[in-house]
């Protein structure tokens, strides 16, 4: 019996979009991942706008029976989704229809029917990709010169998640830069000289650390020895890391047991003036 219950169920989820399906499929994730041993097995219909779009999905969708969830907006195109998955006796969920109905309820106000209303073009948009744009020529300490416009920057030893984590930052507006901490080298001339920009430390426990490193030489096809990943080196940089974060009272963030989602979180927390969980080191 422990075998068994072990074993993960498989079941096909089909997402049904009148746009990207980024949100859906988010959705979709976040849902499932609430549950133990349970691998959906993903089937995307992004940009349906029209009768025969819609069919072809529906002829897909009664090949694997399922879940449909969707995000439909025209009335008509809902209305024959949900006959056709009625048709062949599958569940289907209008994903976003609770949260809506209850804010709607909630401001008083009419719902949008664009489609795709939350990919607009609008400046949010543009400030994204600047902000993406500003994350890449900053990376890893380029553009050092520059750091004076960014919303936030990153410090931390190699392989601590600081690239992924500007790039989520991007994502969500945010201005990231971020500098690398080398072993026995004084904290970079850029960092001494900001004034009233958020820098905040990455670290990690040295045995991830470690890992992370070996995994990184591995994938590269590369089994040169050196300090970094040597044991007692990497722990002397973690502990040098930390002793300069303290020294400049910077906020510090463990991203051992973190994603880097909830690494962005956390950043994006200090910027709003909350600490969280996060430790300041004094």
């Amino acid at each position: 019996m422990s075998h068994v219950s072990k074993l993960a169920t498989y079941f096909h989820v089909h997402l049904v979009s009148d746009s990207t399906g980024e949100t859906l499929n988010a959705l979709a994730r976040a849902v499932c991942a609430r549950f133990t041993n349970v691998l959906p097995i993903e089937h995307i219909y992004a940009l349906v706008r029209s009768p025969r779009q819609l069919e072809r999905a529906l002829e897909e969708i009664a090949n694997a029976p399922g879940v449909v969830l969707h995000t439909i907006i025209d009335g008509g195109l809902r209305e024959a989704l949900e006959v056709g998955c009625q048709k062949l006796d599958m569940p289907c969920i209008a994903a976003l229809d609770p949260l809506v109905s209850a804010l709607s309820r909630y401001l008083g106000a009419p719902l949008s029917t664009q489609v795709g209303a939350q990919y607009s073009l609008d400046a949010d948009y543009f400030n994204r990709m600047e902000a993406l744009n500003y994350a890449l020529a900053h990376d890893d300490g380029q553009g050092g010169q520059d750091l004076e416009r960014a919303d936030v920057v990153l410090v931390g030893v190699s392989r601590t998640s600081k690239t992924p984590t500007c790039i989520y930052l991007a994502h969500r507006g945010v201005r990231a830069a971020n500098v690398p901490l080398v072993p026995s080298a004084e904290a970079p001339a850029a960092l001494r000289v900001l004034k009233g920009i958020p820098i905040v430390g990455l670290t990690l426990a040295p045995d991830r650390l470690l890992e992370i490193r070996r995994n990184r030489l591995k994938s590269l096809n590369e089994h040169r020895d050196s300090t970094y990943v040597d044991a007692d080196a990497v722990r002397q940089e973690i502990v040098q890391a930390r002793r300069l974060f303290a020294r400049e009272g910077w906020p510090v963030i463990d991203v051992t047991r973190r994603s880097v989602e909830e690494t962005a979180a956390a950043v994006i927390n200090i910027l709003s003036g909350g600490r969280g969980q996060v430790e300041v080191l004094r």
